[in-house]
């Protein structure tokens, strides 16, 4: 059976290459979505103006020099290389463009109103319901991530509406990697075995690869006797673990800060190893991320001198469009949104008989710098720490623009709580976080602690966990 898929524009803005996601079928744009793309292109907001023109232009590029017909009907999904069109691999469907504003009204098709304000939804979905009674032999499928479209969609009578799911790499959260595996009772009570080695200081458990067939470098494996081991290397047959002592965890020290809880502890471990380029903190709200983040900042940057400078951003919606027209220099612009660093500050100083001056004083020798996150993509951070705040909202394009920015002697820690995501089009499996997290999880120089305990207050803890 052919199978047709129409895409909505936040497909598209969500992925800009989403046409090349869907293998031997058929891809419709309808020609509403084409004009909302001409219209988010000019907007002030950058990074979402930024995907509207990547979408056109790879349309622009799949559409070449076909006529009118050709383009209704379909034209193979290539690309141009020199003078020629060349097939992608693993996508051999076609691309059309479907002129909606030719849709009349008839009897035998429920198409709902297109001629109202705000009524783009319905031409769209329109598109949908007249494929499906012109190719009662073809699966006619909408992909859109507006819930509300998708159910008004399946109101009027089409049959299949989907989210859009290419860039989703869980089917469920529970599976993401918390950056440590727990066991009940004994650890040690699982093994058939083991070979441990003595390397000065250190002990090294050599474990066989099949009894943690799901772990990966710079990753925990804890139980409830106090043993922590920690992944230093894996070859072809063991996994190696160091053999950390708890008490020496709990006794670590970031500029003042000790860890109140055995996730923090790891999590301190983590962002004191070197051998880490990159690291992801998730957690709810009140569990320490942003300030064990910043209590080490201040202290690899004001007394070890490993960076130059702090970069601090965050992701909040509303800044693409309002930073803009903020009075004075672009830090004083991001203040409101990046009050919760300052609020760290003074937990980290507040003790200080001169608090206030304490706090300037240490932003101004750590170098402490807060960027936009729309003004970060096509810039080189050297010799840097850069913290990204409340990742959740991003998208994995917008994540990837803000890691490939890292360069030498830089580390970037990435902070989210997936259950406070605020933009209406990501969920928390399709959230850039969420990606970021699986993608990373594998890679050598990079680090994932998910930390559970909420040290913020009993109240923060109830409501995190009750409201």
């Amino acid at each position: 059976m052919e199978k047709i898929y129409v895409l909505d524009t936040n497909v598209l803005l969500h992925d800009p290459l989403a046409i090349y996601a869907f293998a031997e079928h058929k891809v419709i744009i309808p020609m509403t979505v084409l004009e909302e793309l001409d219209v988010i292109k000019d907007r002030r907001d950058k990074d979402v103006s930024r995907e509207a023109r990547v979408a056109i232009n790879t349309i622009d590029k799949i559409v070449g020099n076909a006529s009118p017909k050709e383009l209704q009907a379909g034209v193979p999904i290539q690309i141009l290389e020199g003078d020629e069109f060349t097939q992608i691999k693993g996508c051999e469907g076609t691309l059309g463009i479907f002129p909606d504003q030719q849709i009349t009204l008839t009897d035998n098709i429920p198409f709902l109103n297109g001629n109202h304000d705000h009524a783009n939804d319905n031409r769209i979905i329109n598109v949908g319901l007249s494929l499906q009674a012109t190719h009662p032999r073809s699966s006619v499928c909408l992909v859109t991530k507006d819930i509300n479209m998708r159910i008004k969609a399946k109101g009027s009578g089409l049959e299949r509406v989907e989210d859009y799911r290419k860039d989703r790499v869980l089917d469920d959260l529970d599976l993401m990697s918390k950056g440590y595996i727990h066991f009940s009772d004994s650890f040690w009570s699982t093994l058939d075995s083991v070979n441990t080695e003595a390397h000065g200081r250190h002990t090294v458990h050599l474990i066989d690869k099949h009894h943690l067939p799901n772990i990966h470098l710079n990753m925990f494996v804890i139980d409830d006797e106090d043993f922590v081991g920690f992944v230093v290397n894996i070859d072809p047959k063991y996994i190696y673990l160091l053999d950390v002592n708890k008490q020496h965890l709990m006794n670590q020290n970031f500029w003042g800060i000790l860890p109140r809880n055995l996730e923090q502890a790891m999590a301190f471990y983590l962002l004191r190893h070197d051998n880490s380029d990159l690291m992801v903190m998730t957690g709810p709200a009140g569990s320490g991320k942003t300030l064990l983040a910043l209590a080490y900042g201040l202290q690899v940057t004001m007394e070890e001198k490993r960076f130059n400078k702090i970069i601090v951003a965050r992701s909040t919606p509303p800044m693409a469009e309002d930073i803009g027209f903020l009075p004075g220099t672009e830090e004083e612009k991001m203040a409101p949104w990046l009050a919760a660093f300052d609020d760290n500050l003074e937990i980290l100083h507040g003790a200080d008989e001169h608090s206030f001056s304490s706090i300037d004083y240490v932003k101004q020798k750590a170098n402490i710098q807060f960027k936009s996150l729309n003004f970060m993509r096509g810039r080189s951070f050297n010799n840097a720490l850069i913290i990204i705040d409340e990742a959740q909202g991003l998208t994995q394009f917008q994540l990837k623009s803000i890691v490939t920015r890292v360069g030498s002697n830089s580390k970037i820690i990435v902070l989210g709580n997936l259950a406070q995501i605020d933009n209406k089009y990501i969920t928390p499996l399709t959230s850039g976080l969420t990606y970021l997290v699986e993608k990373s999880k594998s890679f050598k120089y990079a680090s994932i602690m998910h930390v559970n305990g909420i040290e913020r207050s009993r109240l923060a803890e109830f409501a995190e966990e009750n409201l």
